[in-house]
């Protein structure tokens, strides 16, 4: 356990860990901040502070989807930086393996998982041809955000210019 000694107060560290997680829990769980410090017997603006503290992001959720990608390494770099929530990138290579692995039972339900989860974004930039692009607009619910690599179908990887995500993960960030 940490104990500071602040004058002539003893501190637990585990003590205030506690408190915040407690705090941070209830937030989360849709309780306001006024009746989180009434349950715990702290400051209203506490709360508020502490979420400044904390916070990584505010505003939409965002995700990627895209194949394939020659440079998938370095996109992936770029969306987890900048705080992307979920990513699913693949070359072409892994692309043919996530088909060839699975039966078609398997493939169509795993499928419609993926397609549920992205649809749960706010935002979804979708790299690929032209043809998946016009598919995803079509079964995504948030706004996507298109950026075409190739005309449909395409078998190789093709490179995906970092300066082009970065610049729509700043419109992003600024449209917040």
């Amino acid at each position: 356990m940490d104990f500071y000694r602040i004058q002539d107060k003893i501190i637990s560290w585990q003590k205030i860990e506690k408190v915040l997680q407690k705090a941070l829990l209830m937030r989360s769980k849709g309780l306001s901040q006024q009746e989180v410090a009434e349950k715990l017997n702290i400051d209203r603006t506490f709360i508020s502070r502490l979420e400044s503290i904390g916070e990584l992001r505010k505003g939409q959720s965002i995700a990627c989807v895209g194949f394939p990608v020659k440079n998938k390494e370095e996109i992936e770099n770029i969306l987890r930086r900048e705080g992307v929530d979920h990513i699913l990138l693949m070359t072409e290579e892994e692309r043919q393996n996530f088909i060839k692995e699975r039966s078609g039972r398997e493939l169509l339900n795993e499928l419609m998982d993926l397609i549920a989860r992205f649809r749960s974004f706010d935002v979804v930039i979708c790299i690929g041809s032209d043809e998946r692009i016009k598919l995803m607009e079509g079964v995504l619910t948030g706004q996507v955000i298109s950026v075409e690599i190739g005309t449909s179908p395409i078998t190789e990887d093709k490179w995906v210019d970092p300066q082009e995500i970065e610049k729509i993960l700043r419109m992003l960030k600024n449209a917040r």
